[in-house]
């Protein structure tokens, strides 16, 4: 076994391998004795490790296991059946919402389902309770309580293609409600910085009237000439272009 090791030749010492006279082979070049490392003691050394942390390897490894187990049994046995709960909840207050009842889709819906205040509660972290966050919104805005809608509307993460553009909208909609047309503004253009033919020609319609009312009739004809040249068909198409040809 020693003729296969290669040594660090010390300071001073002949070349060659250790045990023998320093003579040099044939052909043998001293500056290629310039040894690395000894291949079995690399590994004499990988398995002394392993042995003096195994322990410590082991547990490391344990605990990915019991790691993603946790996640799996999180995500499975514990947030899938809550995701569903909630979605069932939320049947009766959308009931209440889509016939305008929104006090008593916010908290007593009726028939012992609950509203969205308690859904948002009960089912935090789900997809339920993110939607009821904008539902929730939606509804303090038509109760007038503009405060509380643009807290839950913000709060209210939007990933759909239509939600975003509702949710910005409201919030506008509720700093128009109290006279912060600033913050109104930049609302309407978030709404109407996406492409929908019926919501985007909405937004830029309000963005039209909010610069009427502050007199820029500059910013009013770019709102209502795009309106009259990207959105024909929508619903504000026709009154856009009156506008148009009223600014020039």
């Amino acid at each position: 076994m020693a003729k296969n090791k290669q040594f660090i030749r010390q300071k001073g010492e002949p070349g060659g391998y250790r045990g023998q006279s320093g003579r040099l082979e044939d052909g043998q070049n001293p500056e290629d004795d310039e040894t690395l490392v000894d291949i079995v003691e690399v590994k004499e050394q990988a398995q002394d490790f392993f042995e003096k942390n195994q322990y410590l390897i082991l547990g490391v490894v344990t605990g990915l296991i019991l790691l993603l187990g946790g996640y799996l049994g999180y995500k499975y046995a514990y947030q899938a059946p809550r995701e569903t709960a909630g979605l069932e909840a939320m049947y009766k207050a959308e009931s209440q919402f889509k016939r305008d009842s929104f006090a008593l889709a916010l908290e007593n819906p009726g028939a012992g389902f609950e509203g969205f205040l308690d859904i948002i509660d009960n089912y935090s972290g789900t997809k339920a309770a993110n939607l009821a966050k904008y539902y929730a919104g939606v509804s303090y805005l038509n109760l007038g309580k503009y405060d509380a809608a643009i807290e839950y509307l913000k709060d209210y993460s939007a990933s759909d293609d239509i939600t975003p553009i509702s949710k910005n909208g409201a919030i506008g909609d509720a700093y128009a409600e109290q006279n912060d047309l600033g913050q109104a503004e930049t609302y309407y253009k978030k709404a109407a910085g996406y492409d929908n033919e019926f919501l985007t020609p909405y937004y830029l319609n309000k963005l039209g009237l909010l610069a009427l009312s502050k007199s820029d009739n500059a910013a009013a004809k770019g709102y209502f000439q795009k309106i009259a040249d990207k959105y024909p068909k929508s619903a504000e198409a026709q009154t856009a272009k009156k506008y148009v040809t009223r600014l020039k």
